[in-house]
């Protein structure tokens, strides 16, 4: 039998890639691919929030001409766009794809070449959208881009022709790493972990990913007869042309209130993870709050008329998506009530991921209150396409998924980094933020009921809004240093942080069972689960070095059942590959040529795509041993 050491040494090789730059672009692990998600996300953040700073520079007074309308239109709709789409879901992503096989026990995702073509992707959806602003045709109908603005006639030029085809890159992406999450969660999982021993990031992981797989095909669809009409001149969006504008607005909330669930369950997740940890206890209803996270999910697909009662449909039909407003936030209610339960009754440390934790309860709740005032039909007419929904949005938006996001970065960069974050400059970084969230976000709910709408590039003196307007741009310059801190935070830490050890925090779950950071193979045997909390019960048992879990011949894994997770057979991974990078390239190049209206580039660069996927697709000899 082997010595631990060449046991090491034999998984370092076999998982190894090469120290050069093909393995750089050929890699498949989770790992590396998990990093460049968060990297890659946080980027599109900061530049999200540059656009942001520059819009509210413009509005910090009256009659202000720092940005034309034109100018402030198209940062208008790139901030949201890019916060929206290449921020909030990729950012949650990135951590479910370094931390769910290290949370199940098993050595990567359940396909890893789709794991790595879903990163390409993604990055190269996000160059496509932002080489549109370098050749002055950044996209200017808001990130909605309701019809009939989005159709040639009121939006002529390419502007939207980038926009449409980069969310269809993004939506491919996205599907195909939703796919890969349900897969790696319900067959990859180590012996002994049942779906009710699942950490509760796993089941909102998998809720959202369930979600993602029947929204998204609302957008693309409405994306396609978008660009069917600017391309081709089709008319699905024309009232004149037995079309109609409602159609866009259907289809695109049909996924965009989804979507709203998207970026903010998996964060949920997270929190149910750190809070418990820094309670110094097990979350309080873990059934409940599965079940409710399961539930949200569910409930999220009645409530897209939601964000429609000012379009005059019938009384009847906005009257049952009002009730299905209300009632998902019963949902909220019980996860808010059990995080609130488990720190009660704990024994709280008040490190910086838990001021961030108890950052996001408190903003979460206002924010999910004024969601609920918006249900309200008569309430909803009066503060529609007024500033309250901005502030809405953004307490949703920020406080639901950039403070979670901020306290899985304090939580798990130990993790991936093997130092811990600087403790001062964390608070420091918090409560700027905290700060700047309150005074900068909160007062846009007072500017919405003075009556200033929304999408507005100016606005006069006599109006009174410049009060409530300063003091939302200076709150968001705060919010923006407080960022910035964090940041500085980082790169300070990277060099100068202490030492993690395996598991700094004494956390429960099986990821800080291994070395920070953790080797490429990730665990040397698989364990086996026989409690929620791995770590904190001493009867938790490792896989028989002498048994078949080992897996030092290749590079394998472990299979499940779904439900029990038992009856397991080897699952054998592929080696790196250049294939996903490819694939991507040329999706890439398909969906420019398309914007070009080159349509022998189309031909061509279609019979290459096909190609590439029947290498990828092509046989190999494998073998499945039970």
């Amino acid at each position: 039998m082997a010595t631990a050491v060449s046991l090491t040494q034999r998984l370092e090789s076999i998982w190894s890639d090469p120290p050069n730059l093909y393995g750089a672009l050929a890699t498949i692990d989770h790992k590396k691919i998990g990093k460049r998600y968060l990297a890659t996300a946080f980027v599109f953040l900061l530049v999200g929030g540059i656009e942001a700073v520059l819009m509210r520079i413009q509005l910090a007074g009256p009659d202000a001409d720092i940005l034309s309308a034109e100018a402030y239109n198209q940062i208008m709709s790139m901030h949201g766009t890019t916060m929206i789409f290449w921020y909030a879901s990729p950012i949650l992503a990135g951590f479910g794809n370094y931390l769910v096989p290290m949370l199940i026990g098993a050595r990567d995702m359940a396909f890893p070449r789709l794991n790595a073509f879903s990163y390409w992707t993604f990055l190269l959806s996000g160059v496509l959208l932002y080489i549109a602003p370098l050749l002055g045709m950044a996209p200017r109908a808001g990130w909605f881009a309701f019809a009939p603005f989005t159709e040639t006639e009121f939006s002529p030029g390419l502007h939207m022709d980038f926009f449409s085809f980069a969310l269809i890159l993004l939506t491919v992406s996205t599907t195909a790493g939703a796919i890969n999450f349900i897969a790696t969660i319900l067959r990859l999982r180590a012996p002994g972990m049942s779906i009710d021993r699942m950490p509760l990031f796993l089941w909102s992981t998998m809720t959202t990913s369930f979600v993602v797989v029947f929204s998204l095909p609302a957008l693309t669809a409405a994306l396609v007869f978008l660009e069917l009409d600017r391309l081709f001149g089709f008319r699905f969006y024309d009232a004149g042309g037995a079309g109609d504008p409602l159609l866009w607005q259907q289809l695109f909330w049909i996924f965009g209130h989804p979507w709203v669930y998207i970026i903010f369950l998996p964060a949920t997740g997270m929190i149910s993870m750190i809070l418990p940890v820094f309670s110094r206890r097990p979350i309080v209803g873990y059934t409940w709050v599965a079940l409710a996270t399961v539930l949200t999910g569910l409930v999220g697909f009645g409530v897209w008329v939601h964000h429609m009662f000012a379009t005059g449909l019938p009384y009847v039909s906005m009257g049952f998506f009002s009730a299905a407003s209300m009632t998902i936030s019963i949902f909220t209610i019980i996860q808010v009530f059990a995080w609130l339960a488990t720190v009660w009754t704990g024994r709280p440390v008040i490190a910086t991921p838990m001021l961030f934790a108890l950052g996001f309860i408190f903003l979460l709740v206002i924010g999910g209150l004024s969601g609920v005032m918006t249900a309200v039909i008569p309430l909803d007419w009066q503060v529609h396409d007024t500033y309250f929904v901005v502030g809405h949005i953004h307490f949703v938006l920020i406080g639901a998924n950039v403070f979670p996001v901020f306290a899985a970065f304090y939580y798990w960069l130990p993790k991936m980094t093997g130092r811990l974050m600087d403790e001062r400059l964390g608070r420091w970084n918090f409560w700027l933020m905290f700060a700047g969230m309150m005074i900068g976000f909160w007062t846009m709910h007072i500017t919405g009921f003075l009556g200033m709408p929304r999408r507005v590039f100016t606005y006069g003196a006599d109006s009174g809004w410049t009060l409530v307007n300063a003091i939302t741009t200076g709150g968001s310059v705060l919010f923006a240093i407080g960022v910035l801190v964090g940041v500085y935070n980082f790169f300070h830490s990277r060099r100068h942080g202490a030492p993690a050890g395996p598991n700094p925090w004494n956390a429960d779950s099986l990821e800080w069972s291994s070395s920070s950071p953790p080797p490429v193979y990730g665990v040397e045997h698989i364990p086996t689960v026989t409690s929620r909390h791995p770590l904190w019960d001493a009867h938790e048992e490792e896989a028989d070095p002498g048994n078949e879990r080992v897996l030092d011949e290749r590079k394998e894994t472990l299979a499940t059942s779904t439900v029990d997770a038992i009856d397991g057979f080897v699952a054998r991974m592929p080696d790196e590959s250049l294939l996903p990078l490819i694939a991507s390239l040329l999706l890439f190049g398909l969906f420019l040529a398309f914007i070009w209206k080159l349509l022998w580039v189309v031909v061509l660069l279609s019979l290459a795509t096909a190609v590439a996927a029947a290498f990828w697709m092509w046989p190999e000899e494998k073998e499945l041993t039970s």
